[in-house]
């Protein structure tokens, strides 16, 4: 893929397969280390030890539509072409957790890309599930969590066209925050 936040749609869209109700997104980026980490943890349904083992192979797959399952290979090989590495945990019943760690100070490094679209489309096209998105930059941070904006907006949904203008600049002024020296 040509950028990793569509490696982060496509594992939050596994969360939702497995019938998670919580999607956590988590982005840290160290200018001074040159890294980066990219967590997507769930509590959908979890996978059994073999499906763990089995999850890394393009062939495997637990969706009915398709015969193949790039997401979790392709974000495993991003982050290896980096030097980095690829880790998941899950427990059935409990969830699941995929994290990536990279060097973004590699030649093979693939950028971050657009965050602030993938998490407006998961929000705005899932507004039954709840998203926590962290990103920190250094020492700077921001969270945006749809349980307290479904609290805020008392019932009004994230997809009416002034409240998603309004989390895609919320996102956007944030993400700008972190990157300002």
């Amino acid at each position: 893929m040509r950028e990793l936040s569509l490696n982060v749609l496509d594992i939050a869209q596994n969360s939702i397969s497995a019938k998670a109700s919580l999607i956590e997104i988590e982005i840290l980026e160290s200018t001074e280390k040159n890294e980066l980490f990219i967590g997507i943890y769930d509590n959908g349904k979890g996978m059994t030890k073999e499906q763990l083992e089995a999850v890394r192979d393009p062939f495997f797959t637990t969706r009915t539509t398709r015969k193949v399952g790039m997401g979790i290979p392709l974000f495993k090989m991003a982050a290896e072409m980096t030097g980095g590495q690829l880790a998941i945990e899950s427990e059935v019943g409990k969830g699941t957790k995929v994290k990536a760690f990279f060097r973004t100070d590699h030649l093979d490094f693939t950028p971050v890309g657009d965050m602030t679209s993938t998490m407006l489309t998961l929000i705005t096209m899932n507004e039954v599930l709840d998203f926590v998105y962290t990103r920190t930059a250094d020492n700077k941070s921001f969270t945006l969590d749809t349980r307290s904006l479904k609290e805020i907006l008392g019932g009004v949904p994230f997809s009416e066209p002034t409240i998603s203008l309004w989390l895609r600049d919320y996102i956007e002024e944030n993400t700008k925050q972190l990157t300002e020296v």
